[in-house]
């Protein structure tokens, strides 16, 4: 036996089989053992599932899990992991569903044995097993157990468990493609699901509501504002999901907010549509839903997730409905994606491709991030290329084909054609380069590679169709080049060009058909019919030298093995050769051949792929794909918006709480009221607050308690006495104003702010809380404080200018209510002449990229000697550059500008001492300016410091514990960038400015003006 030496082979076969081979080496003799495995196959794993130990059970159910992650078949395990479905132990239990789960729908008949273990499993009081419970259940495919699928699902969507809730939306789908008839019965529970407060919940019934019943647009009408405020706290996917939904919605329920843009692609019928649609709105303004402002607002914050899936949506939802001035929110989101692997670079730049077909100006700060990479793939570069080409204008050009000529030098072949047909597209958009671009092209004629050489061909025979006359030179150039190119599409684009433009070059063209004549037969199927078509063209225009030649080309096209180019042989032939039998038609070859044909439009494979919604298969494809829904024209008048609106309990009416949480300091207020029992307490604040609740819930209230509630509130209207209570303590960081008699609604909305007019926080809380009125038509009640100062007027038409018309005008600082991004601007006119001014308005409003104006209502009339006041909104997207526009009369019109100093550019925001150090913590190196400057003698105390730079900036005053620091703070009106200031007093009227901001060039500007006010 020693002497014996083995080698052991082993080798699998298809049917299973070991083979095992013992040579031996001394005698030559091989015995081959070949058995089947199956029998025998995982006998340690069932013993051990077998056992009476859940040790052994859990170690043999971690191994087959691990088997089944692995991708091996366990299948035929399937018998003895069954029979541990009801194991005490839950560790065991959770993995014996998960196997389950997995095997169920292919070991049908084993699984319906222990249905009944399953069921009992949906009471279990374990969330995790009632839920793996469901999910093994609606993995059965037997039509049999539909009742008791569905009884499970609606007794899950009851269900405390949210997880358990969860796993019941991800069965509804399963049961309604078992069985399609259950779709009334699932929309009742999909209902009820919808109106789940869990943010688990909320992706997957909206996952199953897509599945099941997209149509019913009506479902999401009551849970509409929910989803918008769940949005940022719900799983990724379902984050996905959700928006997408939101994106269809939006589109049947709100109007188009760029109704009043006109694209320059779009054909007559569709501008004459949209002139329409603009006079419409020219007589009813467009003002944005506040629901449409809420679902962008809210998604916003998610153009920052790690997922590129969600940025992905967001961007499709912007895109989708969002003002055409907002949108370019998303290009910065997008471009970061382009870091991403080459799967996500691929989805990212077949979206970026069609949105700058419609949306260029957004992409073209990033032209450099399109740039290509040797390492990027085929795929990915000819992506970038088509962004590079749809992006390029006269500004770029040269930058772009600079980088194109380096492109050609590549060994990616498919990528110099790519390359070579954007230089094409680039010279036909834009005439001033074409000739450059031809130019470079003929040069490429003389390349070594053949492949180069034919692309340029064929994109300099598009181009020649637009100058013919202009480039015969290049024509005999290229008439050279049929003894050499041998690429099919290559010659046919030079003989269709000769015969085209024959009359350019009539000493070549006929040896060329002598030459193509010689080698017909060898031709390939598309060069040989431009060789007819150059033989047809020259007999009509020089039959005497092309007589011969012709019939020569026709007779050996009698008898090709195409019959596509028998067929074009014949037809010519009767065509230009009559006969008798000829009909009239050959009185018509010169019209038929020798018309004057259009030049080609280079076109984008991108521009007509936006009627799919971004981001879908059907996008990505360029063709309609299986479940895909289209995505709805906007509605051409506003549906009902109250269809959104919550209906509002009873017990909430009567006397409210309302907490303000954006203020930084933290006070308690009581309007004066006349309730039984009220006391000037803080507990009494909370009685009051209990009562009133207890009392509006007891049922309605009868005519006479409503007119003496009436009759109360008259007379605390016509009280001016405010009663200031206790602070409360910081850490409850709110502010608590009870309201007599007012209805709040149930529905979360933004909590009202408090709007300084022209205001900021003193350190002393009593001085800050002087002057506050509560009445009924204004809810955020305005803090009025010392700090008073006029507003600065600035002239916008002399009276001299404007002949006799005076316009001044000045920022209000307070918050222009059709869009909190636009700056408030209050105009006042002044009719110094003798006649009546009629018709004042805007027209031909002239702005930067990214601006946007809110004109002021035209005023009909303004008398002579009388004044007038507008308010109109411009959004100058946090810069001081001017918005220039007409101002017109009746008969006259005046060029006018309004340029913001940066300290308008801003709004107040309340901080807190400790939230004023984090943020500013958060903003240092070069986001910080400081600046040392004296003082002068009369701003030398804080109440002058706060006065002078609250007029150089609208900002609100930080509460600050030390005497010699006053500290301001506000975001920009446009981005909400916070701008942080501090002033540090030193002794002799030595001080320091600190300004903190998130965009350099706002601190730079506010540093300057905060100096010269300070320091004047």
């Amino acid at each position: 036996m020693q002497s014996l030496k083995h080698d052991f082979i082993t080798r699998s076969t298809p049917s299973a089989c070991f083979c095992v081979c013992f040579i031996n080496k001394t005698n030559c003799a091989v015995d081959y053992f070949c058995f089947l495995f199956s029998p025998h196959r995982h006998d340690d794993l069932k013993e051990m599932l077998d056992s009476n130990k859940d040790s052994l059970k859990l170690e043999a159910m971690k191994r087959i899990v691990a088997m089944i992650a692995r991708g091996k078949n366990a299948s035929d395990l399937f018998p003895a992991v069954v029979k541990n479905v009801a194991c005490k132990n839950i560790e065991v239990k959770k993995l014996v569903y998960v196997y389950l789960v997995r095997y169920a729908e292919e070991q049908q008949d084993l699984a319906l044995l222990s249905i009944s273990t399953f069921q009992r499993g949906l009471k279990d009081p374990n969330q995790l097993i009632r839920a793996s419970a469901l999910r093994v259940l609606s993995s059965i495919r037997v039509t049999i157990i539909v009742p008791i699928m569905m009884l499970a699902i609606k007794e899950a969507a009851s269900d405390m468990s949210p997880y358990v809730r969860k796993t019941a939306a991800h069965a509804i789908p399963k049961l309604y493609s078992l069985d399609p008839e259950q779709k009334d019965q699932l929309i009742e529970v999909i209902e009820k699901l919808l109106a789940d407060k869990t943010t688990l919940v909320a992706g997957s019934v909206v996952m199953a509501f897509e599945e099941v019943c997209p149509e019913r647009i009506d479902l999401i009408h009551k849970n509409y504002r929910k989803l918008c405020n769940l949005l940022i706290d719900v799983e990724e996917w379902g984050q996905v999901v959700i928006i997408n939904m939101l994106t269809r919605y939006a589109r049947t329920q709100f109007l188009n907010p760029n109704i009043n843009d006109e694209d320059e692609d779009d054909d007559e019928k569709e501008k004459e549509k949209k002139a329409e649609a603009a006079a419409m709105a020219k007589r009813k303004p467009y003002v944005m839903d506040p629901d449409h402002r809420l679902l962008l607002r809210n998604t916003k914050p998610l153009l920052q997730s790690r997922n590129a899936a969600v940025v992905m949506a967001v961007a499709q939802l912007y895109f989708h409905l969002a003002p055409k001035a907002e949108v370019g929110v998303i290009a910065k989101a997008l471009v970061r994606l382009l870091r991403s692997h080459s799967e996500v670079q691929f989805v990212v730049l077949q979206n970026v491709a069609t949105m700058t077909i419609k949306r260029r100006g957004m992409f073209e700060p990033y032209l450099k991030s399109f740039y290509i990479r040797s390492t990027d793939p085929t795929q990915i570069k000819v992506l970038k290329l088509e962004v590079l080409t749809n992006l390029a204008n006269e500004t770029n050009i040269s930058t772009i084909l600079r980088e194109f000529q380096t492109y050609i030098k590549s060994m990616d072949k498919d990528f110099v054609a790519a390359t070579i047909q954007a230089i094409g597209r680039c010279a036909t958009n834009i005439g001033e380069v074409r000739d450059t671009c031809l130019n470079g092209l003929v040069q490429l004629l003389s390349n070594r590679d053949e492949l180069v050489v034919a692309e340029s061909v064929v994109v300099i025979k598009k181009l020649l169709q637009m100058q013919p006359e202009k480039h015969s030179d290049i024509i005999k150039h290229m008439a050279k080049l049929t003894d050499n190119i041998q690429v099919p599409m290559a010659r046919a684009s030079i003989l269709w060009l000769i015969g085209e433009y024959c009359e350019h070059v009539p000493k070549i063209a006929p040896d060329v058909l002598r030459k193509m004549a010689k080698s017909f037969t060898n031709e390939e199927d598309i060069v040989k019919l431009q060789i007819i078509n150059l033989a047809a063209k020259l007999y009509l225009t020089n039959s005497k030298q092309t007589k011969l030649l012709t019939q020569y080309v026709l007779n050996l096209a009698k008898y090709d093995q195409n019959y596509d180019i028998r067929d074009r042989a014949r037809f010519i032939r009767q065509l230009i050769v009559p006969t008798e039998k000829s009909g009239a038609l050959s009185k018509y070859a010169k019209k038929l051949f020798l018309a004057l044909k259009p030049a080609p439009v280079l076109e984008s494979p991108f521009k007509d792929r936006d009627h799919f919604q971004l981001g879908s298969l059907s996008h990505l494809l360029n063709a309609k794909a299986g479940g895909y829904q289209e995505l709805p024209d906007w509605p051409e008048a506003a549906p009902d918006p109250s269809v959104r609106n919550v209906e509002v309990k009873e017990s909430v009416r009567a006397v409210g709480t309302v907490t303000y949480r954006d203020t930084g300091a933290l006070w308690v207020f009581r309007g004066p009221q006349k309730m039984e029992g009220s006391e000037e307490s803080d507990s009494a604040t909370a009685s009051d607050s209990r009562s009133g609740s207890e009392e509006s819930g007891s049922g309605s209230e009868s005519e006479s308690e409503e007119d003496s509630e009436s009759e109360e509130e008259e007379e605390e209207k016509k009280s001016k006495k405010k009663e200031l209570k206790k602070p409360v303590q910081e850490s409850e960081r709110c502010v608590c104003v009870q309201f007599a008699g007012l209805s709040l609604p149930v529905e979360p909305a933004p909590s009202p702010q408090v709007t300084p007019v022209n205001t900021l926080l003193s350190n002393s809380l009593v001085t800050d809380l002087e002057g506050l009125s509560l009445s009924d038509s204004v809810l955020s009640p305005a803090v009025s404080t010392p700090h008073v100062f006029a507003l600065k007027n600035y002239e916008l038409l002399h009276r001299i200018t404007g002949e006799g018309l005076t316009v001044e005008y000045c920022f209000s600082r307070q918050p222009f209510s059709p869009d909190a991004n636009m700056v408030a601007v209050q105009l006042q006119f002044t009719n110094n002449s003798s006649s009546d001014t009629k018709s004042l308005h805007m027209e031909d409003v002239k702005l930067q990229s990214g601006m946007r104006v809110k004109e002021f209502p035209e005023i009909e009339l303004l008398p002579a000697g009388e004044t007038a006041s507008a308010v109109m909104g411009i959004d100058f997207c946090d810069s001081t550059q001017a918005a220039n526009f007409q101002l017109c009369t009746h008969t006259k019109k005046f060029f006018v500008s309004i340029q913001p100093p940066v300290g308008e550019l801003m709004r107040t925001v309340f901080l807190t001492e400790n939230e004023f150090k984090k943020e500013q913590g958060q903003l240092m190196g070069m986001n910080e300016i400081t600046e040392k400057l004296t003082l002068d003698a009369r701003c030398r105390n804080e109440h002058a410091i706060v006065q002078r730079v609250t007029a150089a900036a609208n900002l609100s005053r930080v509460p600050c514990g030390s005497d010699k620091e006053c500290r301001f703070a506000g975001r920009t009106v446009t981005s909400s960038s916070l701008v942080l200031v501090t002033v540090a007093t030193r002794e002799e009227g030595a001080a320091q400015l600190t300004v903190n901001c998130e965009k350099m060039v706002i601190g730079t500007m506010l540093v300057k003006d905060i100096l010269l006010a300070l320091t004047q």
